[in-house]
């Protein structure tokens, strides 16, 4: 009898391409010469892919009936539980590193957050670099995947704004519901049609950076995290890297696969426009990056009449380069920082714009996307929904009409939801710092933690907080509640409530 693979449960699939994953590794660790670290993930490789075969063969014949219940818990176990087995060969492999840290890093890599808990992680090898950048990107690709499988047909994760009870909108989605195809299906076509897009853009990513003069290896790690958002660098980032102005360049026409789906798939329903630069996410992404470009050139002037200081004319180039790009990075929660960040800070008179930074990673990318933070959908749902308001405020006996398909997406319904959901967030922000202060940390660090943890930006840590957090130096305590900060913002508040929904566990 043979398997059939569309029962083999949804977490196993995870463990085994986890298990794939560390052959290349291992094989890059073989060509540097370095055994030691390639043989726990060469054993591991054969190892955990063994053992996830003979589990899922002993499951075959075991009925699944709740596959939104299965998924969905998949789905949380891969950023739970799997990072149990990543961190497996890399304790093994880096020399000191705990079983703690080693989780707290697979979390953080899973998640995309690309927070590290170690003081000096650019000692480690380049096969270790690899394996964080690797998990983090195929992190990313879970995202992709699980958005249009596991979260559309729930409607959470964004999706209860964009999917109504309206005929016409389902039919252009029928795919994502329950009774088109079965979820296993679901899955394996979403997975078929996104994995030669995310595959493809990374490795056009990658040829780019080496072109404009980027070291082969730093190029795919930081090709791979930017497409994940999990601004994961074996160099500490774009400074330590030699593409310069031109490789930001390259990454900045590569963020707006992070703000809207639209850029690279067709599976979601248009809000009534024709064009990407049409879209709300992507008109809400750029004003926001204008809106804080602005404010720190023109605080420049302020600085001036205070203090009498200036920066020569010639720096404004530059000043305003490092303002757009690095507000667009932490917007699409990838964290990286421009080289010419430093010329903004210093023209706005700022010794550190960190709550700027942290509202843009709250703030985040698009629906659907590998970006955190509370989406651009939501805020543009929330604007309209204010301008509604005060358009009755001015008319109160004006009536609604039906309008176009647009209109009918953001209706009351959408508006009420993005509402909850912001307020879920506020309440979870809350809660996270109001522990993290409790077990001994100070409320400043507390919520830069927590917002870095929630909105899966980990580079706040290095620039939203002067002098940087040492997250090396946490408690373990901390680093409890942080994984776990990690794993909620990245699946959301919505969909860990979904799981206390009684049909869930109703047989």
């Amino acid at each position: 009898m043979g398997m059939d693979w569309e029962r083999v449960p949804l977490f196993l699939w995870f463990v085994g391409i986890a298990a794939l994953a560390m052959l290349p590794v291992a094989l890059l660790a073989a060509t540097d010469g370095d055994y030691a670290t390639g043989r726990p993930f060469l054993y591991g490789a054969v190892l955990i892919s063994s053992v996830a075969y003979m589990v899922a063969l002993a499951m075959n014949n075991v009925p699944v009936t709740k596959f939104a219940r299965s998924q969905l818990l998949a789905l949380l176990g891969a950023f739970t539980l799997l990072p149990l087995v990543l961190a497996w060969p890399m304790v093994e492999a880096v020399d000191g590193l705990s079983w703690l840290d080693g989780y707290l890093e697979m979390v953080s890599a899973a998640t995309t957050t690309g927070m590290t808990m170690e003081p000096a992680p650019l000692t480690w090898s380049r096969a270790v670099h690899l394996w964080r950048a690797e998990v983090a990107w195929l992190g990313g690709l879970l995202i992709w995947v699980s958005a249009i499988a596991i979260l559309a047909p729930l409607r959470i994760g964004g999706f209860e704004l964009i999917l109504p009870r309206n005929r016409e909108i389902r039919k252009q989605v029928r795919w994502m519901g329950q009774k088109a195809i079965t979820p296993p299906r679901r899955v394996q076509r979403a997975f078929s049609q996104l994995v030669g897009v995310y595959v493809g853009l990374t490795f056009a990513l990658w040829i780019l950076l080496m072109v404009v003069g980027e070291l082969p290896f730093i190029a795919l790690c930081h090709a791979m995290a930017v497409l994940s958002t999990s601004g994961i660098s074996p160099v500490g980032g774009l400074t330590g890297g030699d593409a310069g102005i031109w490789g930001e360049i390259v990454i900045f026409g590569f963020l707006i696969f992070a703000v809207s789906r639209r850029s690279f798939a067709k599976d979601l329903p248009a809000l009534g426009r024709r064009w990407i630069w049409q879209e709300p996410e992507v008109q809400v992404a750029a004003g926001a990056v204008a809106l804080v470009t602005v404010v720190l050139f023109v605080r420049h002037w302020y600085v001036l009449f205070e203090t009498a200081e200036s920066f020569g004319i010639g720096l404004i180039p530059r000043a305003v380069w490092g303002a757009v790009f690095t507000s667009a990075s932490f917007l699409t929660t990838t964290g990286f920082v421009s080289e010419e960040w430093e010329i903004a800070r210093l023209w706005s008179g700022l010794s550190t714009p960190g709550m700027v930074l942290m509202g843009l990673a709250l703030i985040g990318g698009g629906v659907a996307t590998s970006a955190g933070g509370v989406k651009l959908l939501r805020i543009y749902v929330l604007y309209k929904h204010g301008q509604h308001e005060f358009s009755r405020l001015i008319h109160p006996s004006t009536v609604g009409g039906v309008g176009g398909t647009r209109q009918r997406m953001i209706g009351r319904q959408a508006a009420f939801m993005a509402w909850l959901f912001f307020m879920l967030t506020a309440l979870s922000i809350t809660f996270v710092t109001m522990v993290l202060c409790l077990i001994g940390q100070s409320f400043e660090t507390a919520t830069v933690l927590t917002l870095a943890a929630i909105s899966n930006t980990g580079q706040l840590t290095d620039v939203a907080i002067m002098p940087p957090l040492d997250t090396g130096t946490l408690s373990e305590k901390t680093k409890m509640v942080l994984a776990a900060a990690m794993a909620l913002g990245r699946l959301e508040t919505l969909a860990i409530i979904a799981l206390f929904n009684p049909n869930f566990w109703r047989k």
